[in-house]
């Protein structure tokens, strides 16, 4: 029976929080008065909460007094049953600590901003006579010089085109450098000097090297007007053809200025972060600048109680973000972070220089924090309105299958191999929020009978998936439970799915089958659902659309996994499963390339350059690594 009385449930409030006050008082008895960082732990262990102090006894009382603390920390309180403590020397490295530890163990009552992407860097090597520029993500370990961090893999891919036009360095590997006879197509379309078969001496391609790290260290104009009395030099001297090399490269170093949306003579390197708020979210929208040039953007949007301050948040977010990435020596913000003082201190020790965090107020630095603070706050715009169409989404896809309410979770499976070989499963998953994609599972397919039966291997894939989900979470508490499954296919493949879930005592989560129509027409498909007759949606229906999009992501995502399967494959067997290489040009290919990896890498161009393989072969080795799957 159901307890009507607020005042009771008051009381049950108040007994739970005193609880764990309780638990609080017991650790206060001998808790110091000095830095440090401290744990609220649940009966189980978990992390509830991670906090720093000046002084940990004097801010560790304050949660055993319940009027001074917000809902969300009287919730902390309530479930606390433990504590640990670390001292600390100073107050700022306590602050590093708490970053650190709040990153390990993501505590739901701490503000948590959550990003596993790495970020990507221009790397020249320095550990070859003839040094290659490349992308770079993950621990800087290779010697050389690194310029970023770019704000995602397409700014720096722009960015490295553009240099290979301007400085033509090489991008190849050192193995397929090793293995050159013959200029490769880079150096006919003018973005390599070709060092591998001696177009250049060392001493030339050094000077290309020296002039693409001042351009980077931001001395653009020095390098145009070098590169410019040059030019006039070659001109003078009726060498029209160098003239007119230098004239394009002059031209690229301009188009490189030019991209930049907003530049300001004098930043050098800074990172602007600006802040929005809206209906209980926030965004964050950074700008990266490295010598004066835009790095690229990117917002971030921290997950927090509704009623969090923006200091607060930006503080939280300012330490968890640069827990481990390089900090530059500038940081313009839109709002004042809580404990501005002990921020850039802190973010000092770590990054071994001077770090200044400021809030412009006037002038051109005030200009681009505007500009970061309305790109948060259309981003935020943007996603509380995609957020309120994904809702309405999936409540016409709970009214399609008849589902008691809006699934909060969608996991969609697909299969892929090329004739049974390289098998895999795929499943990715979305909710209210989109897709899930750090959910996504992939399946190595393991019966070798059911490698090329799509029924087989889909009766593996849900197996193996539920069987684990029942034994690690049988209260379904984890949020990893679907509401839905969609399957790529028709009433036959539903039966199937439909009966290895009955087998493991699965009966409550709902099943659709989506099949395309006629010619696989995309736009006709039909959709079985048990019981009842299949069905389709008309064309233009959102909700078709919607279930489109989730089949092609599940589609692209087994398609990637069973290629990125193949290729392991074919590495580590050297080539043996490749049609028409025999041991012959396979020997000519590894001693061309230098390893497999190269000569999966390598275009048709290149690959018929290689001594026995024909241009037919060559497109029959091309495609196996490129194929659809």
């Amino acid at each position: 029976m159901t307890d009507p009385s607020p005042a009771k449930h008051l009381r049950r409030g108040r007994t739970g929080f005193q609880t764990g006050a309780n638990v609080i008082r017991a650790h206060l008895k001998t808790m110091p008065g000095q830095p440090g960082v401290y744990r609220m732990l649940a009966d189980d262990g978990t992390v509830l909460y991670v906090g720093k102090a000046k002084n940990l006894k004097k801010r560790v009382v304050s949660y055993t007094q319940q009027a001074r603390q917000p809902l969300r920390l009287q919730r902390m309180v309530a479930q606390t049953r433990n504590m640990e403590i670390v001292v600390t020397h100073t107050e700022a490295e306590a602050l590093l600590l708490e970053a650190n530890l709040i990153q390990r163990f993501m505590p739901p009552f701490n503000i948590l901003f959550r990003d596993d992407k790495s970020y990507p860097y221009i790397l020249i090597t320095r550990d070859h006579d003839f040094p290659q520029i490349i992308k770079h993500r993950g621990a800087r370990n290779r010697k050389g010089w690194y310029f970023g961090p770019f704000a995602s893999s397409g700014a720096v891919s722009e960015t490295l085109t553009l240099l290979q036009r301007g400085f033509m360095l090489r991008n190849c590997t050192d193995g397929f450098f090793a293995q050159r006879t013959r200029p490769c197509l880079q150096y006919h379309i003018k973005r390599c000097t070709a060092p591998c078969v001696h177009k250049v001496s060392r001493s030339d391609y050094a000077k290309q090297v020296d002039e693409a790290l001042e351009f980077l260290r931001g001395h653009s104009h020095d390098i145009q007007k070098k590169l410019a009395d040059v030019m006039q030099e070659a001109s003078d001297a009726l060498d029209f053809e160098r003239a007119a090399s230098l004239r394009d490269r002059i031209r690229v170093l301009t188009s490189i200025q030019s991209r930049q949306d907003i530049n300001l003579a004098g930043l050098g390197d800074a990172d602007v972060i600006a802040l929005h708020q809206e209906a209980g979210h926030t965004a964050l929208q950074l700008f990266f600048y490295r010598a004066d040039r835009n790095y690229g953007t990117r917002t971030c949007y921290p997950t927090h109680d509704r009623g969090a301050e923006p200091g607060e948040v930006l503080a939280a977010f300012l330490m968890q973000f640069y827990a481990d990435k390089p900090t530059p020596p500038l940081i313009l913000l839109s709002h004042k972070p809580d404990d501005i003082d002990l921020l850039a201190e802190a973010l000092t020790e770590q990054a071994g220089h001077k770090v200044a965090l400021a809030v412009p107020q006037q002038g051109e630095k005030k200009r681009l924090v505007e500009h970061a603070l309305q790109n948060a706050a259309a981003a935020l715009g943007r996603k509380l309105a995609e957020s309120s169409e994904q809702v309405k989404l999936l409540a016409k896809v709970a009214e399609l299958f008849d589902l008691p309410e809006p699934p909060k979770r969608i996991e969609v499976y697909d299969n892929s191999h090329i004739s049974g070989t390289n098998a895999v499963g795929g499943m990715i998953a979305a909710g209210p929020e989109g897709f899930l994609k750090k959910t996504y599972r992939k399946f190595n397919i393991k019966d070798a009978g059911a490698a090329g039966d799509d029924y087989a291997m889909m009766n593996e894939v849900l197996t193996r998936r539920f069987r684990r989900l029942i034994d690690e979470d049988p209260e379904r508490s984890s949020g990893l439970w679907p509401d839905l499954i969609l399957i790529d296919g028709g009433q036959g493949q539903l039966g199937k799915v439909a009966g290895v879930l009955e087998e493991l005592g699965v009966t409550d989560v709902a099943l659709v089958g989506i099949a395309k129509g006629p010619d696989r027409n995309a736009g006709r498909e039909r959709f079985f659902v048990p019981g009842r007759e299949a069905f389709s949606l008309p064309p233009d229906d959102p909700a078709l659309y919607y279930l489109q999009r989730l089949r092609d992501e599940a589609h692209r995502f087994a398609i990637g996994t069973h290629r990125a399967r193949r290729t392991k494959t074919l590495v580590q067997s050297g080539l043996e499963e490749v049609p028409g290489v025999g041991a012959a040009r396979k020997r000519a290919l590894l001693r061309h390339f230098g390893s497999a990896k190269a000569v999966a890498g390598a275009g048709i161009e290149d690959l018929a350059h290689v001594p026995g393989i024909s241009a037919a072969a060559a497109k029959k080795i091309y495609d196996y690594f490129h194929a659809q799957g």
